[in-house]
């Protein structure tokens, strides 16, 4: 088949909106959808200058997700002044898998002359992955511990950077996975938090609802990939030549969200362009509940871990309560 949009050979076929792009046509198309999204949740805010700039800090591990999420982040905004974009590393501590995805960090942010940290679990919290996994003391899946730890270092780095935002690689299919294990355990209370977390819009005109609140808890977190699927993704990595690592992780064994995943491919495959209704119904839905959970007042309380201090809604956060098990 021949590109839609000239006449040289089509390199993929979107199902879900008919299109057929070549190569140049196809990374165009990707990197709109991401631009657009930026714009549509107004991650530059209307006072960011060269004098008052912002400081976004974007999780990169090396996979293509965020392979992708960078390069894109640095060909709109790296000679822009009024944004300074700083990539963070988390090296978990499984043998082989991280050291080869840091390779790839490594490479994309000394093409892109960008700023690169890297924190280790081994240095913050004194384990390694591996021996998570062999202990496992809480009878837990590798990912259970993994997620709080991942979370822990992002938040607590992309603070001390001083980072106005927190972006992450997280793509279409990744949110409609969420979004639907959220609908079927009938989560209103979660998809409250999702929307106020990471997916509303940082400005809404006059569409109040719809506007995430500011917090002095959190580094706001965004999702610029957030409209593209995964293969997708995949694809733009491979054209544009970018070191990825592309394995995935030893230890992955979420097996719910595994469950999901293989339903919405089916739904996806049988009916195309469910994945995008999906999460258009779900944003409207979960800034509804967001909404509800606001304004009576049913929201968690939050203040500081007696131990760590991080944010949390008990006395003792998840993370030292783990870290105390092993």
């Amino acid at each position: 088949m021949d590109c839609d949009k000239c006449d040289r050979e089509a390199v993929m076929h979107a199902a879900y909106s008919g299109a057929h792009l070549c190569d140049a046509h196809f990374c165009t198309s990707v990197e709109k959808r991401v631009r657009r999204r930026i714009r549509s949740d107004a991650l530059v805010p209307s006072d960011a200058s060269p004098e008052n700039p912002q400081t976004w800090v974007v999780g990169l591990s090396g996979g293509k997700d965020s392979v992708v999420l960078t390069h894109i982040l640095d060909e709109t905004f790296g000679r822009d002044p009024r944004i300074d974009l700083v990539a963070l590393t988390i090296h978990e501590g499984i043998e082989g898998y991280r050291d080869e995805s840091l390779d790839a960090c490594l490479e994309l942010s000394e093409a892109l002359e960008m700023r690169h940290e890297v924190v280790a679990y081994d240095d913050e919290f004194g384990v390694r992955m591996d021996d998570v996994v062999e202990s496992d003391p809480m009878d837990m899946a590798a990912c259970a511990y993994c997620g709080v730890f991942r979370r822990d270092l992002l938040e607590r780095y992309a603070d001390e950077f001083g980072a106005d935002k927190l972006l992450t690689g997280h793509n279409l299919d990744d949110e409609a996975q969420t979004a639907l294990m959220n609908f079927l355990e009938g989560d209103l209370e979660q998809m409250a938090k999702h929307f106020d977390a990471s997916i509303g819009p940082f400005a809404a005109g006059d569409d109040d609802l719809r506007e995430r609140p500011a917090s002095d808890r959190f580094v706001p977190r965004a999702k610029p990939l957030r409209d593209v699927p995964e293969k997708e993704i995949a694809l733009y990595a491979h054209l544009m030549d970018l070191p990825t690592h592309m394995a995935e992780c030893p230890h992955a064994s979420e097996a719910y969200r595994g469950e999901i995943q293989e339903l919405l491919l089916e739904l996806e495959e049988n009916h195309p362009g469910t994945r995008h209704s999906i999460m258009a119904g779900y944003e409207e839905l979960a800034a509804l509940a967001a909404q509800r959970y606001r304004d009576d007042g049913t929201g968690a309380d939050l203040t500081d871990c007696e131990r760590c201090g991080s944010t949390t809604s008990g006395d003792v956060c998840r993370k030292c309560r783990l870290l105390e098990a092993l």
